[in-house]
């Protein structure tokens, strides 16, 4: 049965952590940075820990951001609950390195569920099975670097059967105090193996907890979603899918990462992941003191503008024409096909391969302008198919072009 998730398209991704107050990338700086964050620090393990000695963020700073999501039509958020650094931003019972040992002594998680649905939007928690502070892990240390993919330091059969207790501790402690979770979003699974994580026993304790929860494909060997990270498939995955992009080249709050993405490049991401099918998670890196940083606050509200009237051709849909019959993304809703001008068109566009017969109007979703078309098909079939397949050819005056991205309306009979 398809879930809310399917047809959700767009939601908010949140990376904060106590770093944020320095300007510095989530966990990557303490391992020495990798090379696909071009602006990520390297520093001394220990010094990027002793921040979150002065973690204090604004209370509710979640209710800014959500309401940003909510007038940008997403639909749901993930907050970084605990990164790979081992930082919970909830009182965690499990262990001490949590915003309970910060001057601030809050919860941020609830503060961040309360915020989301009060906003309307479902609740998504990410959390990081990798942990680079936890005594058992155990810690990663100046001395283990470099940093290699899948090549922690290896803990004892002692401090790993302990570790893991905590591990699925907090997994309780999310699906328990935070109830209904609608996403439960693993990352950092490549350190371990299925067996070391035991996630047939860590599935199983989320379906006990939370049957109903989407869980990605990072919980190794299982999830209901695949999480294509930074760019879009050339071809949809087979189930449901979620892009996940960052702004700018970061993750973490990082002022000296200045690479942004223009309003106009994510409005045309977002169409595009609409049209095949999937959902886009757009992310967003508070400052320390939990506000965005103005270049974020400013895209968002270039989308939320965007999706005022141009929703309808994102929202509940599913993917429209093939790439022969039309030269961009397209979406479906009912009787509506919904056409994404990405480029600027030469006077007309062109679709092919529908019922030209059952045409009822062409309109631009935003202005609702009725705009003149005009349709053929072969010879043969104009003199005896009563229902042909043909092109419909569609005038764009400049009138009605989008600066960020043009959608025209296509409304069709049903065919019997």
């Amino acid at each position: 049965m398809p879930s809310w998730f399917d047809r959700a398209r767009f939601g908010m991704f949140v990376h904060w952590g106590h770093v944020s107050q320095r300007g510095w990338e989530l966990s990557w700086p303490l391992v020495g940075g990798l090379s696909v964050f071009p602006k990520c620090q390297d520093v001394a393990a220990a010094t990027y820990h002793e921040s979150a000695a002065t973690f204090a963020p604004q209370p509710q700073s979640a209710r800014q951001w959500l309401d940003l999501a909510r007038r940008a039509g997403m639909r749901y958020a993930v907050l970084t609950t605990k990164h790979h650094d081992g930082f919970a931003l909830y009182p965690t019972r499990a262990g001490d390195f949590s915003i309970a040992a910060t001057p601030y002594r809050g919860d941020l998680v609830r503060e961040f569920v309360s915020a989301a649905r009060d906003a309307g939007l479902r609740v998504g928690l990410y959390y990081s099975l990798s942990d680079w502070h936890h005594p058992d892990y155990p810690p990663f240390t100046d001395a283990d670097r470099p940093y290699r993919m899948g090549m922690a330091p290896r803990p004892t059969a002692e401090q790993w059967a302990r570790y893991r207790t905590f591990l699925f501790a907090q997994i309780r402690e999310l699906l328990t105090d935070y109830a209904p979770v609608e996403v439960l979003w693993f990352d950092g699974g490549w350190e371990r193996s299925i067996d070391e994580w035991d996630t047939p026993g860590l599935h199983d304790l989320i379906r006990s907890l939370q049957p109903e929860v989407m869980v990605n494909d990072r919980l190794p060997g299982f999830g209901d979603f695949d999480t294509p990270e930074q760019f879009i498939p050339p071809q949809p995955p087979a189930r449901a899918w979620e892009t996940c992009l960052t702004m700018n080249d970061s993750w973490g709050y990082n002022p000296s990462d200045t690479n942004y993405k223009s309003a106009r490049e994510l409005v045309h991401t977002l169409c595009e992941v609409a049209g095949r099918g999937g959902n886009l998670l757009l992310n967003v890196s508070p400052m320390g003191d939990g506000r965005l940083p103005s270049e974020q606050v400013e895209r968002l509200q270039s989308i939320a503008r965007w999706m005022d009237v141009h929703a309808a051709s994102i929202f509940d849909t599913t993917p429209g024409l093939e790439p022969w019959q039309f030269y961009g993304p397209s979406t479906r809703r009912g009787d509506r096909l919904y056409l994404h001008l990405l480029q600027r068109p030469y006077d007309t566009v062109t679709v092919r391969g529908v019922p030209i017969r059952h045409v009822r109007a062409v309109r631009a979703l935003r202005t609702g302008t009725t705009l003149p078309f005009r349709t053929r098909c072969a010879v043969a079939d104009q003199l005896f198919n009563s229902d042909p397949n043909g092109e419909l050819i569609i005038s764009v005056p400049e009138a009605v072009i989008d600066p960020l991205a043009t959608v025209i309306e296509v409304e069709l009979a049903v065919r019997s």
